[in-house]
């Protein structure tokens, strides 16, 4: 059975919910409004071409293969949350793209990030969504979720973490790192 190219770009953002929480288009669309950058700048940041940027926002790829791509991508949003609640400022931010476009995408559990005032912000949101990044670069939220219903009866502890962590919404996968933590 033939499928229509809607089709396939319906079932790839399907897929993209699944593995990244929603479309690539709108999560692409929204860190370009966010971060003031236009759709080169950010496959520059992001170390993509801009022709791969533009199949993974359309539909017509549904993964981004590389994770340190996908990496990045995580601390884009964690940078745009920040410019967000004004812990940031603009150009704070530039230079922080910088970083992050020049990185190898290997800065798990490097969590700490300081504000202008040298204060140091809470780990937590940074650690959780790169935690969902490598979880989400190997499986989707379905195939995560059913790994949990197999391990469950044996490992529940393991089996909430990948269903918090790897299905589950940032926010409470934050409450669960933070109530887990000494």
């Amino acid at each position: 059975m033939d499928t229509s190219p809607q089709d396939a770009t319906a079932r790839a953002q399907e897929l993209q919910r699944g593995w990244y929480g929603e479309p690539l288009g709108d999560l692409f669309r929204r860190l370009i409004g966010d971060l003031g950058l236009n759709q080169s700048r950010l496959a520059g940041v992001l170390g993509l071409s801009a022709p791969m940027l533009s199949q993974l926002m359309s539909g017509q790829r549904a993964k981004i293969g590389n994770p340190a791509v996908a990496q990045r991508v995580q601390a884009l949003q964690e940078l745009a949350a920040h410019v967000a609640e004004g812990v940031t400022t603009h150009a704070q931010a530039a230079a922080r793209m910088e970083e992050i476009r020049h990185s190898e995408g290997s800065s798990l559990l490097n969590t700490t990030q300081s504000t202008s005032s040298g204060e140091r912000l809470p780990p937590a949101r940074r650690v959780v969504r790169e935690i969902q990044s490598l979880l989400r670069s190997v499986a989707s939220a379905e195939e995560i979720t059913e790994a949990a219903a197999t391990l469950a009866p044996g490992h529940p502890q393991l089996a909430e973490f990948l269903r918090v962590y790897g299905a589950g919404r940032t926010d409470d996968a934050v409450t669960h790192f933070e109530a887990h933590q000494d």
